[in-house]
């Protein structure tokens, strides 16, 4: 398809994209500055945040609000109300990129079906928490992956994957940020494959997902989880901090000059003794960036110098 004949199709694929965080905004603005013909947003409701409960848009509504696109918040997917109004935008295509898991009377609705944006190289990190697990476990590489939306959740044919190294000191901040700027460039593929193929009569090159012995999953991160284990070797430490931080960040209790602290957030630790160190499994692992309870993050040496 020539761009001339794509910029003329396009216009007439209504596509209506599900996401919620500021991660699933990179796509959905590329395709609407792309002029591609979004006809709504489906997002999570509206919820209260903060100290003061003042209720927060999720980052996918306050984008589609600027640029004036109808927003549907369902509490519940298979809520009757919203499936009719939903079917009423008469969408061709639907994108989905950090959502909740869609049940098929949703995904089955547009007539060339519903793909995901997903962190992870398909089959490994099915699941919520991808770009944490990935960091966590200590991979040195990541990516994405669009797949056709089936039943069992992340199981679809994949249609595209991109590959991200991570680095070895790098966090979860620092990939995440990379790979929603990758988010971009995959979406716009994938939406254009799905285009020049239903405009040829072509079925759509998918490819099953591979059966492995040695999948890892991806599940939701919750504070329980987070706690440092300082019984296991000093460069897991490090991995499960990094796969951690910024958020939802690991933490644990630290005594620190004579003072007991619970629930100290930690950001950053290298194996090795330092300024503040603790015992771990195969020596000791300094942690280097950290916030106590009621304080602000800062390294070890700041925080040294203000405690009395």
């Amino acid at each position: 398809m020539t761009v001339d004949s794509l910029e003329a199709v396009k216009k007439d694929i209504r596509i209506i994209y599900l996401g919620t965080p500021e991660f699933a905004v990179a796509g959905l603005k590329a395709l609407v500055e792309g002029g591609y013909n979004v006809v709504a947003v489906v997002t999570m409701p509206d919820k209260p945040a903060g100290r003061g409960h003042q209720v927060q848009y999720s980052a996918v509504k306050q984008y589609a609000l600027e640029v004036g696109l109808p927003v549907l918040q369902p509490e519940k997917l298979k809520d009757e109300v919203f499936v009719e109004q939903l079917r009423s935008y008469r969408a061709d295509l639907q994108v989905v990129t950090a959502f909740r898991m869609l049940p098929e009377v949703v995904w089955a609705m547009p007539r060339l079906g519903t793909f995901n944006v997903h962190a992870a190289l398909l089959p490994q990190y099915r699941g919520a928490a991808p770009i944490n697990w990935a960091v966590m476990n200590g991979d040195k590489e990541t990516g994405l992956t669009t797949f056709m939306l089936k039943q069992e959740i992340d199981t679809g044919n994949m249609i595209l994957q991109e590959r991200l190294t991570i680095g070895d000191s790098e966090d979860v901040g620092s990939v995440h940020d990379r790979l929603m700027a990758m988010s971009v460039g995959i979406t716009l593929k994938t939406v254009d494959l799905i285009i020049d193929c239903d405009d040829k009569g072509l079925p759509l090159p998918v490819t099953p997902q591979p059966e492995l012995p040695d999948l890892r999953p991806a599940p939701k991160i919750f504070k329980e989880d987070c706690q440092i284990d300082f019984n296991r070797p000093a460069v897991e430490i490090k991995n499960f901090v990094r796969g951690l931080s910024p958020y939802p960040t690991a933490w644990c209790s630290l005594d620190i000059r004579g003072q007991h602290f619970e629930n100290v957030k930690v950001y950053k630790v290298e194996p090795g003794d330092g300024l503040i160190s603790v015992d771990c499994a195969d020596g000791k692992v300094s942690i280097l960036e950290l916030q106590l309870p009621g304080k602000k993050r800062m390294d070890a040496k700041s925080l040294l110098n203000g405690l009395h």
